[in-house]
């Protein structure tokens, strides 16, 4: 008896049997009675009725009817003590959206063989008590589960299924999982695990199924895979590991369905043995295999699904392959392929070339469409305009300066651009152009496991709540690949706005909000941003983010392509969603189209003449309103106005509403120009909204600068704004609202306020904050120095997630002038040396300031702490000794025990000492402290400079202090800021808001 067949029938029939056994009066132990009651009160189960037994199968105990997906049942052997006693070995609770957490009461079921909870809404962590239990099967797929995984659960001798997919589960594997001596089902794909396999994983010789995509790890796909010799499916798709593929995983021969795809590094791979495997799915995608294809590949027949895409394989498709035409999607797309396309694949169902060598010349199809092969820029060959051979017998009307689609939807019309249907049904290896428009697709894929059918296209249900909802409502979706083409554009510079909204989620308190959709994207062939998520950009489901790009089109064509690299939960809401979603696309050139008649001036004069007159009036109106020609509101509403946001506006009547007249109930903080309230909107949304005093003249600069800086700026990991006010004296920023505050407060603030951030999480954070620098400095459009990084302006959202704030001080990276003429402004104990004392600003002082929050992050207190009467401590200064005396692990939080990974502190701590190096140019960029922290990248060697030599007196209140966890601080808990207070202070008590006014 397979496994499958086993978990789905065998407590079918213990069902049979416990109800035989009801006949003569069985019933549950009243212990297990009560353990339910815990049970119930634990998971959020509130409709089991225990005024019957619940072994009786009645009320809510065991559905009549089992869906499948949808199982519930509680299911008992009842054949104890001559049929009169029950016990419960089997309880599934499928798609209930239970909002609790995992109990640990289950150990109170000694019987228990299986727990099910599959696709609930459940959080925490997984009880470590579980341990001593004889558990057969644990599914806990797609819940909102968090932590590591306790090396409790290897002492299950009895466990043949563990499913942990799509939760938040974060950390190293144990090492003791290879003790689970009969787990057949490994199932670990969407979380956050990090590190490399444990070698330990090769005793599992009994395994069947792993699945490991989705996650954090890192090092290489181990060589110990060879001992998984009863594998039959091992999926390793977005996992984090590198290649190559090895070489013994032709020693699986039981396997059938195998899937690898997008591996870190550059290290090719050639292809793989797999000649003695009987395969139904093989998936090698972006795994840098380079050579020709394998003649073996022929004699499969066996086959369904072959996805060898975007990949380096060269030469010419085997003549053996005549046979897979038979086959139901293959898939060669972006290779370096040649030679004539076979003429068996007009025969085939599904076969995507595009993108290869092939030798299609004059002789050769011209069409980019052959039936179900998609040929779309399948040769080289190109035309004078630049189109690929395929579109060559095109005739491009006229130029155009501009592209407006509604990606999967009908015609419609938005401030003033017609932005073109998109209609078609599409496929799995479809190109599609319509008519005389000057724009196709190309799509690449089938969704994999979907019990329902394919679909590349979506519709919303409902109605979503935006101005422009009419290029929401519809999506074009794609499985693998999906690209735009644009052609008969006059060459020059253009702006790509991309506008998505993740419609297939729902925005509610169930396991249908908690898929996560990534993919990559391409413009003109160039990664532009990886690891995309619309709903993280957007700050919600069902809302619209528009994500702008700048391209140059020089051969008359622009690409856009969207790409899903394994990433990203794929069983949420249902089976198989995920892959690239786009909702539109808008196109415009950022020159002024030429006259018809040709007679004006050039478009680069164009743009020069209108750069520099808006110089002149910036400079003279600048001038004007400094000295006080202007009325303060008027100006602000034309510089406003003048902004080029990706934000909304709001009415003081909207603010008010959602504030409760700015309540002091809702007041949160306190920034430098000004308070800081919570709101509702009339959605329901939540905002954190920001006041400027009218008082502030200073704050009326800071103002505009984070208007204009931070509605340029939409990443992950930057907090985003969601509008603002300017009415009357009324001057408000409207961001979205934050759960967890700020990092400081969690971190060290008052103890009630204190959150438990273990390892993971604070190891998350920082990632998280060096990848919205690394961003801000590299990334973006604008190049940006935020000037003031601190734990204070770093907030942290429901999940724990960081996002930097506060851009008031933020000033754009000046390459050829660094030397600040204004004020210095920032936080001491932040600010770069160079920067304090010089006015030497470049964003190295950021990756100073990143340093110093990262030692934060570690030892748990503020870099600066004051003592009265006494000199201030510096975390720092502390951090260095340690590392002169090779103790470099007494710096860390003793609140985290030793439930941490050493290798993983002793990285961070040496890439902040690294970040707070005195000379700017031995401070690594902030990519690279990405790269060395995520382990993708060797820590580089730490030039220790000591500034000062400590006396004796001042060195051992030192090592008193940071040695004495208890030690209660004393005057604030962070320095002040030279220019601004902190948005989300530490503390909320009644002193600071007395201090303040």
């Amino acid at each position: 008896m397979n496994t499958s067949f086993r978990r789905f029938f065998f407590p079918l029939f213990l069902a049979a049997f416990c109800f035989a056994s009801l006949a003569f009066g069985a019933t549950l132990s009243k212990d297990e009675v009560q353990a339910l009651r815990g049970i119930a009160k634990t998971l959020g189960k509130q409709d089991w009725d225990f005024s019957v037994d619940p072994c009786s199968g009645e009320s809510n105990w065991t559905s009549s009817v089992q869906v499948k997906g949808s199982e519930n049942a509680v299911i008992c052997n009842c054949s104890f003590v001559n049929g009169t006693l029950c016990h419960i070995t089997n309880i599934l609770l499928k798609q209930q959206n239970l909002p609790g957490t995992l109990p640990p009461e289950l150990i109170r079921l000694p019987y228990l063989q299986e727990i099910d909870l599959t696709r609930n809404y459940l959080n925490g962590t997984i009880p470590k008590e579980w341990g001593s239990m004889n558990l057969v099967n644990i599914s806990l797929l797609g819940n909102r589960l968090t932590g590591s995984i306790p090396v409790e659960i290897a002492n299950i001798s009895t466990l043949q299924s563990l499913v942990l997919e799509t939760n938040q589960l974060s950390g190293n594997l144990p090492p003791e999982l290879g003790n689970l001596s009969q787990i057949q089902r490994l199932l670990l794909s969407s979380n956050n695990f990090i590190g490399e396999l444990p070698v330990t994983l090769a005793k599992l010789t009994t395994l069947q199924d792993i699945r490991i995509g989705d996650n954090q790890f890192s090092g290489k796909i181990p060589d110990f895979i060879q001992s998984w010799t009863s594998l039959q499916k091992l999926i390793i798709q977005g996992s984090g590991l590198s290649g190559p593929i090895p070489s013994k995983i032709s020693l699986l021969q039981n396997l059938t369905d195998l899937r690898i795809s997008d591996l870190n590094g550059s290290e090719y791979s050639p292809f793989p043995q797999l000649s003695n495997m009987r395969l139904k799915y093989l998936v090698l995608r972006n795994c840098n295999i380079n050579g020709t294809l394998p003649a073996y590949l022929g004699t499969m027949t066996s086959l369904k699904n072959l996805d060898l895409s975007f990949n380096k394989l060269s030469g010419q498709i085997p003549s053996t392959y005549d046979s897979l035409r038979k086959v139901d999607y293959i898939y060669l797309t972006g290779n370096l392929l040649t030679g004539p396309v076979p003429a068996w694949t007009e025969k085939a169902d599904n076969v995507d070339i595009s993108y290869n060598n092939f030798s299609i010349g004059s002789q050769g199809s011209q069409t980019c469409q052959d039936g179900n092969v998609n040929l779309f820029a399948s040769s080289l060959t190109r035309n004078d305009s630049g189109t690929v051979s395929c579109l060559r017998s095109f005739v491009c009307p006229q130029t155009s300066y501009s592209l407006h689609i509604n990606c999967g939807g009908k015609l419609v019309t938005f401030n003033g651009s017609t932005y073109d249907d998109d209609l078609d049904a599409a496929g799995p290896a479809r190109f599609h152009q319509s008519g005389t428009r000057n724009w196709a697709f190309s799509s690449t894929g089938n969704f994999m496991d979907n019990d329902g059918g394919d679909y590349y296209t979506w519709s919303n249900k409902s109605r979503l709540p935006m101005v422009n909802s009419e290029l929401y409502m519809t999506a074009r979706v794609s499985p693998i690949s999906l690209t735009y083409y644009g052609f008969c554009l006059g060459n020059g510079n253009y702006t790509v706005n991309l506008h998505f909204a993740e419609i297939m989620f729902n925005d509610d308190q169930t396991f249908n909000n908690l898929g996560r959709r990534v993919f990559d994207i391409y413009i003109q062939g160039k990664l532009v941003q990886k690891d995309f998520n619309i709903a993280e950009e957007a700050g919600g489901i069902g809302k619209a983010v528009t994500k702008p790009f700048t391209a140059v089109v020089t051969s008359n064509t622009l690409e856009i392509r969207l790409y899903w690299a394994g990433k990203g939960t794929t069983g949420i809401p249902f089976r198989s969603v995920y892959g690239p979603l786009i909702s539109a696309i808008s196109v415009d050139s950022d020159f002024p189209p030429p006259s018809e008649n040709g007679s004006s001036i050039s478009a680069g004069a164009v743009v020069g003449i209108v750069a520099a007159g808006a110089i002149i009036i910036i400079l003279v109106f600048g001038t004007l309103w400094w000295k006080g020609c202007f009325g303060k509101k008027n100006t602000l509403a034309r510089e406003l106005k003048g902004l080029d946001m990706q934000t909304g506006l709001f009415t003081l009547r909207q603010i008010k509403a959602a504030t409760n007249n700015f309540d002091i109930d809702n007041k949160i903080g306190e920034g430098g120009f000004g308070p800081v309230y919570k709101g509702f909107l009339s959605d329901g949304t939540i905002i954190a909204v920001k006041q400027l005093s009218s008082k502030s003249r200073q704050g009326n600069r800071e103002f505009l600068n984070e208007i204009g800086m931070i509605s340029a700026l939409q990443h992950p990991c930057l907090v985003k704004l969601c509008g603002c006010c300017v009415e009357g004296d009324q001057l408000l920023l409207v961001y979205e609202y934050m759960e967890n505050n700020s990092l400081a407060r969690a971190l060290f603030g008052p103890e009630e306020y204190q959150i438990k951030l273990d390892w993971p999480t604070r190891h998350k954070i920082c990632v998280g904050i060096a990848r919205g620098l690394a961003y801000l400095h590299e990334e973006s459009r604008l190049k940006v120095v935020h000037r003031d990084i601190k734990a204070t302006n770093v907030l942290l959202d429901k999940d724990l997630n960081p996002k930097i704030s506060d851009f008031g001080l933020a000033k754009l990276d000046e390459e050829d002038n660094t030397h600040i003429s204004t004020r210095i402004a920032g936080t001491y104990g932040y600010m770069a040396p160079e920067y304090a004392m010089r006015g030497y600003l470049t964003d190295k002082a950021d990756v100073y300031s990143f340093g110093i929050v990262a030692l934060e992050i570690i030892h748990g207190r503020s870099n600066t702490t004051q003592r009265q009467k006494e000199e201030a401590f510096h975390l720092l200064d502390w951090a260095l000794l340690l590392k002169e005396k090779g103790n470099l692990m007494e710096l860390v939080d003793r609140r985290l025990g030793s439930d941490l990974n050493k290798d993983e502190v002793m990285v961070m701590i040496n890439v902040a000492l690294l970040c707070t190096n005195v000379s700017p140019a031995l401070r690594p960029t902030m990519s690279s402290v990405v790269s060395m922290l995520e382990g993708r990248s060797v820590v580089q060697e730490v030039v220790s400079e000591q500034s000062e030599v400590l006396d004796g007196k001042k060195l051992e209140a030192m090592r008193q202090y940071y040695n004495d966890q208890s030690v209660s601080m004393e005057g604030p808990l962070t320095s002040s800021s030279t220019s601004v207070t902190d948005l989300y202070p530490v503390s909320l008590g009644s002193t600071y808001w007395e201090n303040r006014d």
